[in-house]
């Protein structure tokens, strides 16, 4: 079986959402679809999830001028899933410090 979710995601705007709508982020796989995100979600934290949003991000270019002088790179595409479980359900991504 494929491992689809990447890392789940903990930042201030997710942590209002899960507080607020019971919803939770992830980083996961650009191939993944909604199926295979709410099979491997339910497989791996035991709730249901009633719904899912996916949002892909393509990569931009940086640059800074340095001591060395202009750098340039780009940062990683990625795609998120935002999943919505069932009320009651909840996962503890801090169960483990």
């Amino acid at each position: 079986m494929t491992t689809y979710i990447i890392k789940p995601l903990v930042t201030e705007k997710m942590t209002d959402a899960t507080e607020k709508l019971n919803q939770f982020g992830f980083v996961v796989r650009p191939e993944a679809n909604k199926q295979q995100i709410k099979a491997e979600i339910e497989a791996r934290y035991g709730v249901k999830v009633v719904g899912i949003s996916t949002i892909n991000y393509a990569g931009t270019n940086k640059s800074r001028y340095t001591r060395k002088g202009l750098v340039r790179g780009r940062t990683n595409a990625f795609k998120k899933a935002i999943v919505t479980l069932k009320e009651g359900d909840t996962i503890d991504f801090y169960s483990n410090i």
